[in-house]
């Protein structure tokens, strides 16, 4: 089986909220694989035989997570940055930690997702988005939020302190605030962007740490803390098992 996966980022001010939509076809038998945390948060529309069958919302990973995709099952998805959790849903992602909802009424209007059509799924989707978005920065949105979301997303090794530091927020407010809208402290969610920053070197062969870890035995330990495994057996991604390790795309 080949796997057929495709990504689209988006630009302007929804690049704030969105990492990116994504698509993914099965096209020959039942597969198995394993989601592993990479600090984002999804709505996932699925398709059996061409035909919308389900929408659910994700939470956080801080564990890895077995799916099965279908038979010829098709997979549309936006990632979202966690700026996102906060603004743009009625759901409260933290009591999503490690979990999925399925949800009735979708995130955009119906007809996005009743169109086995990826170019149909974004343009709609985009075109609802930026409208919630147009209403939240009409409404202003703390400054620091926005501040302390775009540094770390830059892939810098910034630790607590200094995010506290460059913001002008208080550790402690910023770990309650990731607690009371994520489930998680601000800490564990860098070392889950740490390891997520990896994954692309790992699945090119690079097995031991090249920033962010003190060293070897800290590169493993975290890696499989969040995995489940080691950097070895995510780059050996036996049978296509670690779907994000088996996308090129994946950043």
């Amino acid at each position: 089986m080949k796997l057929e996966y495709l990504e689209h980022k988006p630009g302007g001010v929804l690049n704030q909220y969105v990492e990116c939509f994504w698509e993914y076809k099965n096209t020959g038998c039942e597969k198995k694989h394993t989601i592993i945390p990479d600090g984002h948060f999804e709505v996932i529309a699925e398709y059996e035989s061409e035909t919308h069958s389900k929408l659910y919302l994700t939470g956080i990973w801080t564990e890895p997570k077995n799916v099965i995709v279908p038979e010829n099952g098709k997979v549309f998805g936006i990632r979202f940055k966690l700026l996102a959790a906060e603004f743009l849903f009625p759901y409260q992602i933290r009591k999503l930690l490690n979990k999925s909802l399925h949800i009735q009424q979708p995130r955009c209007n119906r007809e996005t997702y009743t169109k086995n059509n990826f170019e149909f799924f974004i343009s709609n989707a985009t075109a609802c988005l930026k409208e919630d978005i147009h209403k939240i920065h009409s409404n202003n949105i703390d400054i620091r939020k926005l501040r302390l979301f775009e540094l770390i997303y830059n892939k810098k090794n910034y630790s607590v302190e200094e995010l506290s530091q460059k913001v002008g927020w208080s550790s402690r407010q910023i770990n309650r605030y990731f607690n009371n809208q994520f489930g998680l402290s601000l800490k564990e969610y860098l070392k889950i962007l740490r390891c997520k920053n990896s994954y692309q070197e790992i699945s090119n062969g690079i097995l031991s740490p090249q920033k962010d870890f003190y060293d070897q035995s800290h590169f493993i330990k975290e890696i499989k803390k969040y995995t489940g495994t080691t950097p070895k057996s995510l780059y050996q991604n036996k049978n296509d098992r670690f779907l994000q390790l088996s996308t090129a795309n994946y950043a």
